[in-house]
């Protein structure tokens, strides 16, 4: 087992533990108002979040403090986003597994801190968006390019891509056409959480089961494929339906 196997397994067991702390401390307390705004899914429940929101409020009152600009946080997920793809490349999941869950937090990150700043703006909500393809576009190219080899995985990888992708455009196409929807089980936080977790725990399960390395990722991988484009369609009918309706009304 390598250290970053190790490291993944201990922050995994301190993350646990934190949870009854979380419970208990904030135990009939509201949950995150900005939480509480967002859809929840089979995956990523309110409380999940709202664990989350709390596991970071240190770090993230300290960058407010120090008037950390939110594009800061917007070019780092980039920056994540392709050291991870780097790393697939090579076969080094646990370090991908990693660089995905720092991009992933630096795009919470991006959106605290501009609420927090009041510096929400249509500039920055593109720029946010349009950062987070480019970094998902470079964490999975790096995945595909290291299952070349592989053609089979090399389509799930590219259909996980392009449901991907279309799941951000049916949104941001509805919403540019006055229909706002959110619905589906595979946005964005919920492919970050399976590619990041299957990259991590693609070493000791792969070892404990004798599979073959980037096993658990491409398995996670066809997860993402089914639901992202199962999203896509899902969306496809739901916005196409109230553009009906408003049409017909």
């Amino acid at each position: 087992m390598t250290l970053a196997d190790r490291i993944a397994l201990v922050a995994a067991a301190l993350a646990v533990a934190s949870m009854p702390v979380y419970a208990l401390v904030r135990r009939g307390t509201p949950g995150d108002p900005d939480v509480a705004r967002r859809p929840t899914t089979v995956l990523l429940g309110h409380w999940v979040r709202d664990w989350l929101m709390w596991a970071i409020g240190p770090a993230e009152r300290a960058l407010v403090a120090l008037r950390v600009e939110p594009l800061a946080f917007n070019i780092l997920g980039v920056v994540f986003g392709a050291l991870a793809g780097l790393a697939f490349a090579i076969g080094s999941f646990g370090t991908g597994g990693w660089l995905v869950l720092l991009g992933g937090l630096a795009d919470v990150f991006d959106g605290r801190l501009a609420r927090a700043q009041n510096k929400v703006s249509k500039a920055g909500a593109f720029i946010d968006s349009t950062l987070d393809r480019f970094a998902e576009v470079f964490a999975l190219a790096g995945l595909a390019a290291y299952s070349a080899a592989t053609p089979m995985a090399v389509l799930i990888v590219t259909l996980a891509l392009g449901g991907s992708l279309l799941v951000s455009y049916t949104r941001a196409r509805g919403e540019g056409l006055g229909i706002s929807y959110q619905g589906g089980i595979m946005a964005r936080a919920e492919r970050l959480v399976l590619l990041a977790l299957s990259a991590l725990l693609d070493a000791p399960l792969g070892a404990a089961w004798h599979l073959a390395p980037g096993t658990i990722v491409i398995g996670a991988m066809a997860l993402v494929a089914i639901g992202s484009l199962g999203t896509a369609i899902h969306r496809t009918v739901a916005i196409a339906r109230a553009l009906s309706r408003g049409a017909g009304g």
